[in-house]
């Protein structure tokens, strides 16, 4: 598998547009709140791929430019986003967009940041900000540590991935490692949850869902037969009337950084 984290969702753009879960409206209310985000002010997301959050902003009326490295999920988000017309799709990296200077008000990510070189992030958000502008960084997160299929579809991950990308947006999410105190310091950065993201899904949505993420064995890895075997006997025991349920939390952090 490649180490370039902007090529690793190349071969997974299908199931990444139909069984990841999109982005709640509350994150608006929080950005308004923390942030003072008004619809006249411009949005850049970085890392914009399929476009699920982007549209969260567009359709709030906020022109917004979409900032994705990768190829097929770039051309995925501007076929998924084509109504819009206060969106633009660039070809550009969190560390190099290639936008004009203090060009947005709000720099977001959207399951992203914790793929970004950090520092030469930093310093790309502070020349495209105008001045007062701000981050937001965002995840949608599973309930990975209640019980019943959260569990058992956790440690299925665990046992079958590829690598360690698993982890790495909720090393991140501790504050407490330093990533994010580093990143927005000497600033302080808020942070909040919204619960209550649900989705359901049949085994053929279970499945693609496992395989929209990076670390999970294609088919022809060697490894991947036994996982959907197992995956099988997860949605099997804990399915209610063909489906299961997976609950999610939309965790926003949000700060403004120094000079």
């Amino acid at each position: 598998m490649t180490t370039d984290p902007t090529c690793r969702f190349s071969n997974r753009v299908a199931d990444y547009v139909r069984y990841r879960p999109h982005y709640p409206a509350a994150v608006l209310d929080v950005l308004r709140q923390e942030a003072g985000l008004r619809t006249e002010h411009v949005v850049v997301d970085i890392g914009s791929g399929t476009g699920f959050l982007t549209e969260l902003f567009l359709a709030a009326g906020h022109c917004v430019l979409g900032v994705e490295p990768n190829a097929e999920m770039r051309a995925a988000g501007e076929q998924y986003l084509a109504k819009w017309d206060n969106f633009t799709s660039v070809d550009g990296l969190a560390e190099a967009t290639t936008l004009d200077a203090q060009c947005a008000d709000l720099a977001v990510a959207g399951q992203a940041f914790h793929w970004f070189r950090p520092a030469e992030t930093r310093v790309e958000f502070q020349r495209i900000l105008r001045p007062g502008g701000g981050v937001a960084l965002i995840w949608n997160d599973r309930q990975a540590d209640a019980a019943g299929v959260f569990a058992a579809y956790e440690k299925l991950v665990q046992d079958f991935r590829t690598d360690n990308s698993a982890e790495v947006h909720r090393v991140v999410l501790r504050a407490e490692q330093g990533p994010l105190i580093q990143f927005f310091s000497p600033q302080i950065f808020s942070r909040r949850v919204i619960p209550g993201l649900t989705q359901e899904f049949d085994f053929a949505g279970l499945k693609g869902r496992l395989l929209s993420a990076s670390y999970a064995p294609k088919e022809g890895h060697p490894r991947h037969q036994a996982m959907m075997a197992e995956l099988r006997q997860i949605f099997d025991q804990y399915q209610r009337g063909g489906r299961v349920r997976f609950e999610h939390s939309t965790e926003i952090v949000f700060g403004r950084l120094g000079d």
